[in-house]
């Protein structure tokens, strides 16, 4: 029998406990040790058992507990200092307040999936942990971000296996009163909303949630909303389901409503309105439009026109791509868009032909029928980036189209490869381990415990990497049963579960979506070979794997099932396990766990990959393709690099190829390493491998250095930037009409003559050549254009590479608007030397001169 409502309880704790109702409010307990002690002390029992679940926890311990609790002085003086602990780290100066300079003084973060916590299940792979990371450390920091997503009534998925190894997929309900959110009221304690206008039918209404995620609140925006028709409660059901007009309304509730929730948050709250918007994806990307829509026809709006708006909008907007491949990127039909953003649409008085030009594909081999979503996030953003220095590249190449005049490598996509929340995914133990001998890792700086990796001895850190071996044994040997159970096996049949996998074994792990790119099952190209690995005498293997595919992919459903199937072969069952329902509960002792974390995409599709970072922050070596950041950082001592065999047109042949090396390399070089020991017992290659890893990647791998990163590079410019423009919109008018002067101009603008001398027929190192180019300016201003010299090396069919950019001066005027710009290059190195002249557009509020899109070159 179905219920006709559910709802939560909650819990009414005795005054002297109210500081548990604080904690288990601010989801820093889930990466502070401390805290999670502290409700373990509640009850061991059932903070396992709810799932290590404060609010849970809280909800299902007995009254008479809590009395115990509420007598015991030594608790309560252990709940009074974590209290005071979570006070003084919400309210002391970190790194951002430390450092002064001219930030700005809040970003709205925007992303449609944030992995916090298991027990907030609002992710479904590794944009969501990104997401959740960026927040965590912009905590940790001071940074001072308002995250911003909606709350899925049943989140992802939870996955299962049936008896035949086929992915089953659930999606319990989840009750926000459950969670650890709370409701954004307005001042009469009613609940906050905002509302959007659809197209077909009445208002869309949405109520506000807030999560503390240390010091940085998350928004996230709910429709299960009395007063909203089904179908529109049914916009926030899960997460990337539904059909194109489902994720079309998710994405504008997202960016439009987006904005509308912090403008509500901020209006209650008194929280600095944000100054810098960053949109994580393109699903975001609406933001703009409401933006924009604030800024023209608002009633309590400036009341701008469309491009003086554009600019005060783009200045201060940061886009991310996360994708390496088209299909990767959300593209609606521009029927729907013009459908949901008509004059009764979402942004009404914002023109719809604007809007359409936005996201148009106008460039070769571009679609006129959809509205791509990335190619509206480039063009809202005067600042954009790929998430690894290789994903940059790929990213310039695969938007080179939005600027065709210029070469990749003046594309203005730059890159910040992530990082990860080390207090979140390095094991506590090694914290521990660290801190005995002189580290900090309470600290928000770089170094909380590679600083110390030389002085730990080799005994104590290979104790420590069995201990968390046998954790994750057991742990693993819980979800094989657990599975197995589920699948219609009975208890006889499951005995050989206790002897599954070893603490002493070399374990490898490999865990992540299932995409066919990520290719699960190329370690099974050669199954005997494999097997060999696993069952080896000497050196044997342990695989540990994991992972989810989309519910409409069957084609990674059928990868999972040949993944499941060799795995139950009780030849090798106990040499490797396949986990359901990959999720940050089952990841946290999964990568202190092993000691080798495979990734073997095809290069180069994967944009990062940050499960091989946190591996490595636990000491483990990365096995990898060199793709996203490895293919940045791997220096041929901090792990190993599996060749690929680019170039390679036959899918097959190139599997069978990067297969082989896989195994070859687990065989001649992996497991000998770690199995040649000393007297000790400890394989010392082994561990200098890993004191190695720790030293050279830890600093590079951590979200605070990714946050650092985009404040240096993205926020506290975009910030500097809006506020020339936003002071009085005077600055964003003068743009606005000194781009439109510049496009109309462009077509006179030319470079009629290059002339070149000082270098004679045999030039030599160390020789001057100077350069005088002959331009004509179209009407332009001398000061609206730079004039560069573009110098390098020719290759073959004479195109620059490795080039370098001097800017000429202006020399001369003469009569009928041509200009003369001189410049002086040294020729410092032998070889082939090539240059070219041309012409931007300058503005001391441009970012790149390539945002217009025009160039003049010789002869064109």
């Amino acid at each position: 029998m179905r219920a006709i409502r559910r709802f939560t309880v909650r819990p009414v704790l005795p005054p002297a406990l109210a500081a548990l109702s604080d904690l288990a409010g601010n989801l820093r307990w889930s990466w502070h040790p401390a805290t999670q002690d502290v409700f373990a002390e509640v009850d061991g029992a059932l903070w396992e058992s709810t799932g290590r679940d404060p609010v849970r926890l809280l909800g299902a311990v007995s009254r008479t507990r809590l009395e115990e609790l509420a007598a015991d002085a030594g608790f309560l003086g252990r709940l009074g200092a974590a209290r005071a602990d979570l006070a003084a780290y919400l309210a002391e100066d970190r790194w951002y307040q430390r450092t002064g300079g001219d930030g700005p003084r809040a970003i709205g973060y925007f992303s449609p999936e944030f992995g916090i916590t298991s027990v907030l299940p609002q992710y479904s792979g590794g944009l969501g942990i990104l997401a959740g990371d960026h927040l965590k450390a912009a905590s940790d920091l001071g940074v001072p971000i308002v995250g911003v997503g909606l709350l899925y009534r049943h989140g992802y998925f939870k996955q299962a296996l049936s008896r035949e190894g086929w992915q089953q997929e659930t999606y319990p309900v989840l009750d926000p009163d459950g969670l650890p959110i709370s409701l954004l009221r307005e001042q009469d304690g009613t609940g906050a909303r905002i509302t959007i206008a659809m197209p077909d039918g009445p208002d869309l209404i949405a109520r506000i949630w807030v999560a503390s995620v240390g010091r940085v609140p998350l928004l996230m925006l709910d429709t299960d909303v009395e007063g909203n028709p089904d179908h529109y409660v049914d916009v926030t059901d899960r997460l990337y389901g539904g059909n194109s007009e489902h994720r079309l309304r998710q994405e504008l509730l997202l960016g439009v409503g987006g904005v509308r929730a912090l403008r509500t948050y901020a209006r209650i709250t008194g929280h600095p309105e944000p100054e810098v918007f960053h949109t994580n994806e393109g699903h975001a990307g609406f933001l703009g439009l409401e933006r924009i829509r604030e800024l023209t026809v608002a009633e309590d709006g400036p009341r701008l026109d469309f491009d003086t708006a554009l600019e005060v909008s783009r200045a201060s907007t940061v886009f991310t791509t996360h994708t390496p491949v088209p299909a990767g990127i959300d593209r609606f039909a521009l029927s729907l868009v013009e459908q949901y953003f008509g004059a009764a649409g979402a942004t009404p008085g914002v023109p719809l032909e604007r809007i359409r030009a936005l996201g148009a594909e106008d460039y070769d081999g571009g679609d006129p029928s959809v509205f791509n979503m990335a190619v509206m996030g480039f063009r809202l953003s005067q600042r954009a980036n790929g998430v690894s220095q290789l994903h940059g590249h790929v990213s310039r190449g695969m938007f080179n189209g939005l600027w065709p005049a210029f070469d990749e490598t003046d594309v203005p996509i730059g890159s910040i490869t992530n990082g990860v929340h080390a207090p979140t995914w390095v094991a506590r133990e090694l914290f521990e381990l660290a801190a005995r001998h002189g580290a900090d890792p309470e600290g928000d700086h770089t170094d909380p415990f590679w600083a110390v990796a030389d002085k730990v001895p080799g005994t104590e850190v290979w104790a420590v990497k069995r201990q968390l071996r046998e954790r994750l044994v057991l742990d693993a040997r819980r979800r094989v049963r657990r599975s197995w159970e589920k699948r219609g096996a009975a208890d006889a049949e499951l005995t050989w579960i206790d002897d599954a996998l070893s603490p002493d074994v070399l374990t490898i792990g490999f865990a992540r979506r299932v995409p066919s790119y990520k290719r699960l099952t190329l370690m099974l190209r050669d199954p005997a070979r494999l097997k060999r690995l696993l069952l080896d005498p000497e050196r044997p293997v342990q695989l540990v794997i994991a992972g989810k595919a989309h519910p409409a992919d069957d084609g990674g459903k059928r990868l999972i099932q040949e993944m499941v199937r060799f795995a139950d072969d009780p030849e090798v069952r106990h040499r490797i396990v396949f986990l359901p329902n990959y999720d940050i509960a089952m990841a946290q002792p999964l990568y202190p766990g092993c000691d080798v974390w495979l990734n073997n995409p095809l290069r180069p599709y994967e944009a990062c990959g940050t499960s091989g970072m946190k591996a490595a922050l636990n000491g483990g070596l990365n096995l990898s393709i060199l793709d996203g950041w490895w293919d940045e950082w791997y220096d041929g001592e901090n792990g190993w690099a599996i060749p690929s065999a680019d170039g390679v047109e036959d899918p097959d042949r190139r599997d069978d190829l990067e297969a082989d090396a896989l195994y070859r390399l687990i065989e001649q070089e992996v497991a000998p390493r770690f199995y040649d020991v000393d007297e000790d017992g400890v394989p010392t290659r082994w561990v200098e491998m890993l004191r190695h890893t720790l030293k050279s990647l830890g600093p590079k791998v951590l979200a605070t250095r990714m946050v650092r990163d985009y404040v240096r590079q993205l926020y506290a410019p975009a910030a500097a930037n809006a506020r020339r423009l936003d002071s009085d919109y005077a600055g964003a008018a003068e743009l606005a009409a000194w781009k439109r002067t510049v496009r109309a101009a462009w077509p006179g603008v030319r470079v009629e003559h290059v002339e070149s001398d000082g270098v004679g027929d045999a030039p030599e190192v160390g020789a001057t050549m100077h350069v005088r180019a002959f331009v004509a300016l179209g009407g332009l201003r001398p000061e609206d254009v730079a004039v560069q010299l573009v110098h390098g090396r020719p290759t073959g069919e004479d195109v620059l590479v490795e080039t370098t950019i001097d800017e000429l001066a202006l020399a001369e005027t003469y009569e009928g608007d041509r200009h003369r710009f001189d410049g002086d290059v040294v020729l410092d190195h032998a070889g082939a030397f090539g240059y070219t002249v041309r012409v931007v557009p300058r503005h001391a509020s441009l970012v790149s001169p390539a945002e217009l899109g025009v160039v003049a070159l010789p002869g064109a």
